[in-house]
C-alpha cells in the first residue's frame, strides 16, 4: 500500500465519521512556546485547553512534523526520523477513551489489514479503563502491558495539555530481536499510534517524571498520532523507514552519487540513512520559512544540513550533495505537498549556499582538530578533553563519533562523559529559553483562559468604525479579577464589543480613550490578545470609577490608526513588490507596522545594492500612485490557497480567513486594516536594508507623514549645504565634488611636504646622537608638534640614520591631546641580541601613568602624567645607555 493510499484511507475514514479534515499547519508553530511543530495536536491547543471554542466538535489531519530530540538515533534504529506525517484524529469534548479505541482498532485491522495477533497494546499504569476496553476489543491480555509516565503519558514537553496514553504497537517477528512486548524497547515491536486521552493541564517542571499537572481540561479530549513512516514501513514490508516509498526515491539519489551501494547489514547504512532521512527535514524546513542560523528552529536546520553533509563525505561524495537530495525530495513528494514545489528554487539556493560555506568550515574545523591532537600527544595527553570535542560538534558541525575515531587512529581517546555533560547543560538551556514564560506571564494567561471561559469573544468593530459603544465584561488589575477600579489604576478591560484593533500580524494595537456612561475616563495605551480571540485593552483611569458590567463608549485615536493603515498597506506592496524584483524565494520572515513606519525581514542570500533599493523604492511608490482599490473579502482556507493568496510564516489562521486584495499584484491573508485605495499611503520611503541573521535581510521604510518629514529635512541638509557652498542645490553636488578634488590634491602635497620635514627632523635627530658604550649612541628628545603615529615613524627613521657600525637606541618624548607619548626604536643590532624595545620604556611609562606596548625594534608608551613626560625621557635613556654597556 503506497503513502498515497494510506494517508487517503486514513482521512476517509474519519471524515466519513464526522472529523473535519484539515489542513497541515506550518513546521514555523503559532504557538510561541514551540520552536516547530511537533505534534499534530499543536494547532488544536487552544481547543484543547479552552482559549477558544472549537468550530468543530471532532477532526483530522495529516500534520507535517519535526522533532531532533532522536536526532542520533537516525540511522541507528529502522524507526526513527527527524521529519515525519502524523496522521491524526481529534475530539473536543466530543467523545473519549471509548471511541477513540474502537475506531484505532477498526481502521487498523479492518482498513490496514494488520493480523490481529501481532498487535500489542500498551496503556498508562494506572489506567484501568483504557485496559478494559481492549479486553472487550479481544486484545488478550497477554498482549496489553502498563507502563508508566514516561512511555504512557503524553505532553508537548512544554506547559500545555496532557494526559494518559495508549498505544498500538506491531510486532515484526523474531528477525528484529527478542520477545517480551513493547515493554523491551528495541526493533521488533514497533510503535504505530498514540492514542493521547487530553484531559489535564501540565505546568513548569521536568519533561517526563513528577511535572506538576495544574488541574483538569474544561473539556476533554482526544488526541491521536499515527506516524506514516512507520505504518509505510509495516504494510509495504520494508526494513526501515528510508526504503519506504516517502524516501527510496532519495536514498537512490545518495547511492547515486556516492556510486556505492546500500545495505541494511552494510558498513555504510547509517551514512546512507541519515543524508537521505535529513534531505527530507531540509526541504521541508527551508519549504517553511526556516533558514540557517546561530540559534534557534535556524540552529537546528543547520545542524541537519552539516550533518548530512559529513555523512556525504563518509560515503565518498565530495561536491554538492543536498541540492540533488532536496531536489528529490521534492519531486517525490511536491504533488502531496504543493509548498515544496512553490519554494524549490529557494531550497535549492539555501542548501546550495550552505553547503559552500560548511565546506570553508569543515577545512577550518579539521585543522583545529588536526592541532588539539597534536597538542595533546606532545603534552603527553591520552584523551583529548570534552570541551574540544564539544566545540568542534557545537561550531563546526563534527559530530563527535568523527572527533572519536581520529583521535583513535592518533592513539588518543576522548573525554565523552564530559561531552556528554557539556551537550545535557546545553539542552537545557535550549530548553528553557524555548519555554520563553515567565512564571507570573503563566500565571495572568491562566487569568485570561478563566475569563473566556465565562466570557464570548468580543466583537470587533474596527473595521468598518473607529468608536461605537459596548459593555465592560472584565476588569484585571496586577493579574487578578476585580469588579471595579479607580482613579489612577492600571487596568486590562475586557470588552464586548470594541473598535480597538488587537496587536497582531505585526500590526501594533490601537490607542485611544473609553468612557463610562458614568463620565469615567480611561486612556487606552495598548490593545493586545490576552488568549485567542479574547482581545484585552490596557488602560489608566484617568478619573471616577469603572466597574464590572458598566456600559461604554469607545473611541480609538483616529489619526493614529490612519498612520497604521497606511503602514500596513504598504508592508502589502512592499512584499509584493520584493518579491517582482528579487524572486519569489523573497518571502516576508516578520514584520512590525508602526505609525508611519515599517520594518520588514525577507529571505534573501546578499546585500542589496543602491540600484535595487531604488527601484523597490520607485516600484512602492509607482503602485501606490496608481491608485489601486484594496479591497478585504473572507473564505475558506483551501479557497484563498487556490486563489493564490499568500499566508505567512508563524501566523495563525482559522477556517475562514480574511484576504485583502491590493490592485491585482497583492493578494494576502491578512486580518490587519488598510487604506480604502492605495493613494491614500502616500509618501513611501526606503531607509536601507541590514543582515539580520544567515539568508536573512531587513528594511525600514516611512510612509505618510514621517516620509514627508524626511524629504523636507533632506530638503533643508541640501539647501544649507547649497548655501555654504554658495551656489544653487541642483549644483552643490559638482561644486562639493569639485572642492573635494581640490582639497584631496592639496592635502596630497601638504602630505609630501610633511613627509619631507620629517625626514629632516630624523636626520637632525640622528646627527645629534650622544656617544654610548662601546660605538653605540642614544637619542633622548622631546619632540614638538607631531602626532603618535608621526612619533613612532621619527623614532624608526632617526635609528635607521644613526652614524656609525656600533648599536644604537632611539628615545622620544612628545604630547598630544593632553597626553604624554614615550617611543623607543632599537637598532637591528640590539634586536638581533634580544634586546626588546619595550623593556627600554618599561620603568619611563609607569612615570607618566601607562603602560609599554608593542614587541621587538619599536614599542611605544603613554599616560595623562604629562608634568613627568621629561622624567619618564630620562630614566629610558639611562636604560638605554646601561644596554649600550
Amino acid at each position: 500500500m503506497r503513502s498515497t493510499q494510506i494517508r487517503s484511507l486514513f482521512t476517509d475514514f474519519f471524515t466519513s465519521r464526522g472529523h473535519r479534515h484539515v489542513p497541515s499547519s506550518p513546521l514555523v508553530p503559532a504557538e510561541p512556546t514551540l520552536l516547530l511543530t511537533n505534534a499534530g495536536m499543536n494547532q488544536f491547543t487552544p481547543y484543547f485547553v479552552g482559549d477558544s471554542e472549537p468550530p468543530f466538535p471532532r477532526a483530522t489531519s495529516v500534520q507535517k512534523c519535526a522533532r531532533t530530540v532522536d536526532i542520533e538515533n537516525v540511522g541507528r534504529t529502522h524507526r526513527h526520523a527527524t521529519f515525519f506525517e502524523m496522521l491524526g484524529n481529534f475530539s473536543f469534548g466530543d467523545y473519549f477513551r471509548s471511541e477513540a479505541v474502537a475506531y484505532a482498532w477498526e481502521l487498523v485491522t479492518r482498513e490496514f489489514g494488520l493480523p490481529k495477533d501481532r498487535l500489542w497494546i500498551t496503556v498508562y499504569r494506572d489506567d484501568d479503563e483504557a485496559e478494559r476496553l481492549w479486553r472487550a476489543l479481544g486484545v488478550p491480555a497477554s498482549r496489553i502491558q502498563r507502563l508508566g509516565m514516561a512511555d504512557n503519558y503524553w505532553s508537548m514537553g512544554v506547559p500545555g495539555p496532557c494526559g494518559p496514553s495508549s498505544e498500538i504497537h506491531f510486532d515484526r517477528g523474531p528477525a528484529f530481536g527478542p520477545d517480551g512486548g513493547p515493554a523491551v524497547d528495541g526493533e521488533r515491536f514497533i510503535e504505530l499510534w498514540n492514542l493521547v486521552f487530553m484531559e489535564s493541564r501540565r505546568g513548569e517542571g521536568p519533561e517526563k517524571e513528577g511535572y506538576p499537572v495544574l488541574g483538569p481540561l474544561r473539556r476533554k479530549g482526544i488526541d491521536t498520532g499515527l506516524g506514516l513512516d512507520r505504518l509505510a514501513t509495516v504494510l509495504q514490508e520494508v526494513p526501515n523507514v528510508v526504503s519506504t516509498d516517502l524516501l527510496l526515491p532519495t536514498l537512490h539519489t545518495v547511492r547515486e552519487l556516492s556510486g556505492r551501494d546500500y545495505r541494511v547489514d552494510g558498513p555504510d547504512r547509517r551514512s546512507f540513512e541519515i543524508v537521505t532521512e535529513h534531505s527530507r527535514s531540509v526541504a521541508f524546513l527551508i519549504a517553511d520559512g526556516v533558514l540557517p542560523a546561530k540559534d534557534g528552529r535556524g540552529y537546528i536546520l543547520r545542524r541537519l544540513m552539516r550533518r548530512a553533509v559529513r555523512h556525504a563525505r563518509s560515503l565518498g561524495i565530495e561536491g554538492h550533495v543536498l541540492p540533488a537530495t532536496t531536489a528529490s525530495v521534492v519531486a517525490n513528494l511536491g504533488d502531496v505537498w504543493p509548498g515544496l514545489r512553490g519554494q524549490s528554487s529557494l531550497i535549492e539556493r539555501v542548501v546550495t549556499s550552505e553547503e559552500e560555506s560548511f565546506a570553508r568550515t569543515l577545512s577550518q574545523g579539521t585543522r583545529l582538530l588536526d592541532a588539539a591532537i597534536t597538542r595533546t600527544r606532545d603534552g603527553g595527553g591520552t584523551a583529548l578533553t570534552g570541551e574540544t570535542a564539544f566545540e568542534l560538534a557545537d561550531t563546526y558541525g563534527f559530530p563527535v563519533e568523527l572527533t572519536v575515531e581520529a583521535a583513535r587512529d592518533a592513539g588518543l581517546g576522548v573525554d565523552e562523559d564530559r561531552f556528554a555533560a557539556l551537550l545535557e547543560e546545553q539542552r537545557r538551556r535550549a530548553k528553557t529559553a524555548g519555554k520563553g514564560r515567565t512564571a507570573e506571564a503563566l500565571r495572568r494567561l491562566e487569568v485570561y483562559r478563566e475569563l473566556s471561559a465565562r466570557l464570548p469573544a468580543t466583537e470587533f468593530l474596527g473595521y468598518t468604525r473607529l468608536d461605537g459603544e459596548g459593555r465592560v465584561r472584565g476588569i484585571v488589575a496586577d493579574g487578578h479579577v476585580v469588579e471595579a477600579a479607580s482613579p489612577g489604576a492600571t487596568v486590562e478591560l475586557v470588552l464586548d464589543r470594541s473598535p480597538f484593533y488587537a496587536e497582531a500580524g505585526g500590526q501594533v494595537g490601537d490607542t485611544g480613550v473609553i468612557t463610562t456612561e458614568g463620565g469615567t475616563k480611561l486612556r487606552v495605551t495598548h490593545t493586545r490578545y490576552g488568549v485567542e480571540g479574547f482581545r484585552v485593552h490596557s488602560a489608566q483611569v484617568l478619573d471616577g470609577e469603572v466597574r464590572t458590567g458598566d456600559a461604554v463608549w469607545s473611541s480609538v485615536d483616529a489619526d493614529r490608526r490612519a498612520a497604521l493603515t497606511r503602514s500596513h498597506s504598504a508592508t502589502h506592496i512592499l512584499h509584493a513588490v520584493v518579491r517582482a524584483i528579487l524572486g519569489d524565494h523573497a518571502r516576508q520572515q516578520g514584520s512590525l507596522v508602526e505609525p508611519d513606519r515599517l520594518r520588514f525581514d525577507f529571505a534573501h542570500f546578499s546585500a542589496l545594492s543602491p540600484g535595487q533599493l531604488a527601484d523597490i523604492e520607485h516600484a512602492v511608490n509607482n503602485h501606490v500612485l496608481a491608485d489601486p482599490e484594496v479591497r478585504a473579502w473572507y473564505a475558506d482556507r483551501a479557497e484563498a490557497e487556490t486563489a493564490g493568496a499568500l499566508a505567512l510564516f508563524g501566523e495563525k489562521y482559522g477556517d475562514t480567513v480574511r484576504i485583502v486584495d491590493i490592485g491585482d499584484f497583492s493578494r494576502e491573508l491578512c486580518g490587519g486594516t488598510h487604506v480604502a485605495h492605495g493613494a491614500q499611503v502616500g509618501a513611501f520611503r526606503l531607509l536601507g536594508d541590514a543582515s539580520i541573521g544567515a539568508n536573512l535581510r531587513r528594511v525600514e521604510a516611512l510612509t505618510g507623514h514621517e516620509a514627508l518629514d524626511r524629504g523636507e529635512s533632506e530638503r533643508r541638509l541640501l539647501r544649507e549645504l547649497a548655501d555654504l557652498l554658495e551656489t544653487r542645490p541642483t549644483d552643490a553636488p559638482g561644486v562639493l565634488r569639485k572642492r573635494l578634488d581640490a582639497l584631496g590634491a592639496a592635502r596630497s602635497r601638504l602630505d609630501g611636504l610633511r613627509t619631507d620635514e620629517l625626514r629632516r627632523q630624523a636626520r637632525d635627530l640622528a646627527d645629534g646622537a650622544e656617544p654610548a658604550g662601546d660605538g653605540g649612541h642614544v637619542v633622548a628628545r622631546t619632540v614638538d608638534g607631531v602626532t603618535a603615529d608621526e612619533l613612532r615613524g621619527l623614532a624608526s627613521e632617526a635609528v635607521a640614520r644613526l652614524r656609525g657600525p656600533g648599536p644604537g637606541v632611539v628615545v622620544l618624548g612628545a604630547t598630544d591631546g593632553g597626553k604624554a607619548l614615550l617611543v623607543a626604536a632599537v637598532s637591528p643590532e640590539l634586536a638581533h641580541q634580544g634586546v626588546a624595545a619595550r623593556d627600554l620604556l618599561a620603568d619611563a611609562a609607569r612615570l607618566v601613568g601607562g603602560g609599554a606596548g608593542g614587541k621587538g625594534a619599536l614599542a611605544s608608551a603613554g599616560g595623562r602624567r604629562t608634568g613627568s613626560l621629561d622624567e619618564a625621557l630620562r630614566t629610558a635613556a639611562s636604560r638605554a645607555r646601561e644596554v649600550l654597556g
